[in-house]
């Protein structure tokens, strides 16, 4: 329990030593429901790898172990076992077949293949012990029924490798300690503290090296997809990161009938500031320019640092009637300084995929540049709406 403790202290060292305390870390490790669309997309990609490749080795490693059943036991008793072997090792085939989609299933998908991988070593065991229950067992044949009976724990022990949080490994546990409670009492003839004291207590410290293992293992890749998919200068969500939350929010407003509207920002005489004050002077544009911008948008709006001092908003549910109300917004609470004290001006392009009649995202993004460049056009400082409306963004 002492080395449990210090593995437990060291972790929770090791996941708010990078940042603040916050509870919320805490509860997006310890549970599933905090996590983003892109860790539970990067986890579903994960799960599924590893449970693809150790499935590949045990549907070649669970039947080609036949032969030890067939040289140790009886004829019959080989034969079933060899059989249950094959069942176990067509099971494991099929998990490591790719499928259709491969690795694109979403993350609900790749917690079944997990738990499905989980359970036929742990069905396997009770089958095992059920096959072999009554027999007049010699020394060898009894090592092999032990070693048997260890599944359970190997199975506990196998959830460290992937990356759940604790409530997750805590609820795909129940089913094997069920499982093994089940052919415990079915060997001996009931539970016994003294008997089987020991194995539940080794199956439990494996659930928590697991759970240990399992919020590390998060931590890290939440850290490595937060920063993969922001912008290191503004802040923003990176054109990769921000084109997948573009098609989402396109998903969404297909499936709910909803509109979908990208704004298309240009920061106005921005090589006049890299040209005249260095390019210092324009990266601390970038960052006000960004921060500014999150003030006027809501908290669902997505901003992309589309390249450059080119910027993209996606504003999911919002209709052409409240795009002005939001432009007025933006022209009030401004967009940052310059380094000289001017204020940073833009020139921005809408498009709204039920008044564009856009399903695709890329069309949609395309109309909100081409009318960003109207905007330039007719003087910088300026928004042109999908009716063709020019709103003027000037103070």
């Amino acid at each position: 329990m002492a080395f449990l403790k210090r593995c437990w202290e060291h972790i929770l060292h090791d996941i708010v030593a990078p940042t603040r305390p916050s509870s919320h870390q805490l509860v997006r490790l310890a549970t599933p429901f905090g996590r983003s669309a892109s860790v539970r997309r990067q986890a579903a990609l994960v799960i599924t790898a590893r449970v693809q490749f150790l499935s590949l080795i045990f549907a070649i490693l669970v039947p080609a172990c036949a032969i030890i059943d067939l040289v140790l036991f009886d004829w019959r008793t080989g034969l079933l076992l060899t059989g249950l072997r094959l069942v176990a090792g067509a099971g494991f085939a099929v998990l490591a077949w790719p499928g259709e989609r491969g690795q694109a299933q979403g993350y609900a998908w790749s917690i079944v293949r997990l738990l499905s991988m989980l359970l036929i070593p742990t069905v396997f065991y009770l089958a095992a012990l059920h096959i072999t229950g009554g027999l007049d067992l010699s020394h060898t044949q009894s090592l092999v029924v032990q070693l048997y009976g260890l599944m359970p724990t190997i199975v506990l022990a196998g959830l460290a490798i992937f990356p759940l949080s604790a409530l997750e490994i805590l609820l795909y546990s129940i089913p094997v300690l069920g499982i093994a409670s089940w052919g415990l009492m079915d060997a001996g003839g009931g539970l016994s503290l003294v008997q089987h004291g020991p194995v539940y207590w080794f199956m439990f410290m494996m659930i928590g090296v697991a759970m240990i293992s399992g919020m590390s293992q998060s931590h890290y890749m939440e850290s490595l997809v937060h920063h993969a998919s922001t912008d290191p200068l503004t802040g923003a969500q990176t054109r990769r990161a921000g084109i997948e939350a573009i098609e989402r929010s396109m998903r969404q407003a297909r499936t709910h009938d909803r509109p979908l509207s990208i704004m298309f920002l240009d920061i106005d005489h921005f090589k006049q500031i890299n040209d005249s004050f260095g390019h210092d002077a324009g990266d601390q544009a970038l960052i006000a320019f960004a921060k500014g911008l999150r003030q006027s948008l809501r908290r669902d709006d997505v901003l992309i640092r589309w390249g450059g001092e080119e910027f993209v908003a996606a504003l999911p549910g919002m209709s052409m009637k409240t795009l002005p109300a939001l432009l007025e917004k933006i022209r009030v609470n401004g967009l940052g300084l310059r380094i000289d004290g001017k204020p940073l001006e833009t020139s921005i392009g809408i498009a709204e995929s039920s008044v564009d009649q856009c399903v695709d995202w890329v069309e949609l993004v395309r109309l909100a540049d081409e009318r960003m460049y109207q905007a330039k056009s007719l003087g910088r400082a300026r928004a042109v709406l999908p009716s063709g409306q020019v709103v003027a963004m000037g103070g």
